[in-house]
């Protein structure tokens, strides 16, 4: 049984501050906003142990918070997620209470975006193989999730190779990407089954989970190259290092990991094989950081102060 709140849902004192506590380490300048327009309890603070009995309001950058967690904090209202993904949130736990989660997608779009690209040419190794192809007119990037990142994604490859372009999303518009030229792919296999760069930019779910197997290994060209900058998980990493082994494709990126940070132990021989990985970093710059850490905590401030009106 959940403890019963100990404030309920009353509306912030007249002239207080709405107190947050962070469960991460920001940005400079992110703290300095939380302290200027919150009670800002940072990690290290005395009372910063007292979160789940007290907060309301929760900033969150890399913390999980489980199901338990949620029910451990009767007086939870909203928290702020810097970046897209929130697969380390029960959300199911949040809606259930209706807690809201305000995170950031799009503002990291282009940093991810980059890496994608960065990663591409380590694992190609040599730039010259990849212009060869790109001058004979045959080099094909499919990007499986076709959001803000994969578009920005699409777009940099294109500007950089003049590549074709097929994409695949069950969830956007028959009209999505239409100031993008593309080939719009029915199924995952029509677009792996053509391209030499396939580019994964999805969120975890039941439904992604190991969705690229074996079977789709088999599908892909021998020179392709995947990359996964999106969530550890949707690669089913196994079948990835026999897929490799066998020469099913040439090669794979890596910044989201089934285990994170990637250890020795458990990577050590998809690197030999030539997998690149880079530790979850693609939106690790220090702008980026700091913008989408001052995106989440703006939108849970104006949250805040949208709940107050309602409540005066």
């Amino acid at each position: 049984m959940a403890p019963q709140a100990i404030y309920d849902d009353e509306p912030q004192p007249a002239g207080e501050k709405p107190t947050v506590y962070l469960l991460d380490n920001f940005h400079p300048a992110v703290v300095e906003y939380c302290q200027e327009h919150f009670n800002a309890i940072l990690p290290g603070s005395p009372s910063h142990g007292e979160w789940r009995q007290k907060a309301r309001y929760l900033l969150v950058r890399s913390a999980r918070l489980t199901a338990e967690d949620i029910e451990s904090c009767p007086n939870l209202i909203a928290l702020g997620k810097q970046g897209v993904g929130i697969d380390k949130i029960d959300a199911a736990a949040c809606a259930a209470r209706g807690i809201k989660i305000f995170n950031t997608p799009g503002v990291n779009a282009r940093a991810v975006a980059e890496i994608v690209l960065s990663l591409t040419m380590a694992v190609a190794r040599q730039v010259g193989s990849i212009v060869a192809r790109q001058t004979a007119g045959t080099l094909t990037i499919g990007v499986l999730g076709m959001g803000n990142i994969g578009k920005i994604a699409a777009q940099i490859f294109k500007g950089a190779f003049d590549t074709e372009i097929i994409a695949f999303d069950p969830y956007l518009p028959t009209e999505a990407w239409s100031d993008l030229p593309h080939t719009r792919a029915k199924t995952i296999e029509e677009v792996l089954a053509v391209s030499d760069v396939v580019t994964l930019h999805m969120p975890l779910t039941e439904t992604t989970k190991g969705l690229i197997s074996y079977p789709q290994f088999q599908i892909m060209k021998k020179n392709a190259v995947l990359i996964n900058a999106a969530r550890g998980g949707i690669v089913n990493e196994a079948d990835l290092e026999r897929a490799l082994e066998e020469g099913l494709i040439w090669g794979a990126g890596l910044d989201c990991h089934e285990q994170e940070p990637p250890s020795k132990e458990k990577y050590g021989r998809l690197w030999e094989l030539g997998v690149v990985s880079t530790p979850h970093v693609g939106a690790a710059t220090a702008q980026t950081q700091m913008e989408t850490g001052l995106v989440a905590a703006t939108r849970l401030f104006q949250y805040t102060q949208l709940k107050e009106k309602r409540n005066p």
